[in-house]
């Protein structure tokens, strides 16, 4: 269990959980160590867990052209899956793939939703991971339709500064919907002023 402390603390945070059956829960979470590089997920794949970032940087992903398009960056503490293939069970167009080294604990669907099924107050939690999942989704659209290019690199230096020291610029460009020559100058413009 003392692995599973912050895993622990995260659904204590959303909801109060009984002890012994958050002890019985998160026993059945299985933990995996990805080496920098390593996908979690491949475009292809039925994704069948859901999974809590202890440590590490994922990348979410999709490419198109032969590019690179990312979704999102996740960094410790976090909740996560590829949601479209997680709950509709298709193949994803996605990957999940570390950027470092990361250990991953990992949740089988059916056991979320037996889990869900016998304590009122797990559903409780999923429901509101899930929301906080769904809104953070939402933000992010929002922010790309309506934001500048130099609003969305502020913004992301202001709010995941560790980012700019732990992903490559060229992912971080993709995040932000720029082109690596791009972000390279409104870096030095910015500098300048």
């Amino acid at each position: 269990m003392s692995d599973l402390k912050n895993l622990k603390n995260k659904v204590l945070f959303y909801t109060d959980v009984d002890e012994q059956i958050l002890r019985r829960e998160l026993a059945k979470y299985e933990r995996i160590a990805l080496g920098k590089s390593d996908f979690l997920v491949r475009s292809g794949q039925i994704v069948d867990r859901f999974y809590y970032l202890e440590k590490g940087c994922i990348c979410y992903y999709k490419e198109e052209e032969g590019e690179i398009k990312v979704l999102e960056f996740y960094t410790e503490d976090v909740f996560f899956t590829d949601l479209p293939s997680y709950v509709n069970q298709q193949p994803s167009n996605c990957y999940l793939k570390a950027i470092e080294s990361s250990m991953v604990f990992a949740v089988k669907k059916e056991v979320v939703e037996e889990s869900f099924n016998n304590s009122h107050q797990l559903e409780r939690f999923g429901r509101l991971s899930m929301q906080e999942a769904f809104m953070k989704l939402f933000s992010r659209v929002e922010r790309m339709s309506i934001r500048s290019n130099e609003e969305r690199y502020l913004r992301l230096l202001e709010k995941r500064p560790d980012l700019f020291r732990r992903v490559p610029n060229y992912l971080i460009a993709s995040y932000l919907g720029m082109t690596p020559v791009g972000l390279s100058k409104l870096r030095k413009r910015l500098s300048k002023a």
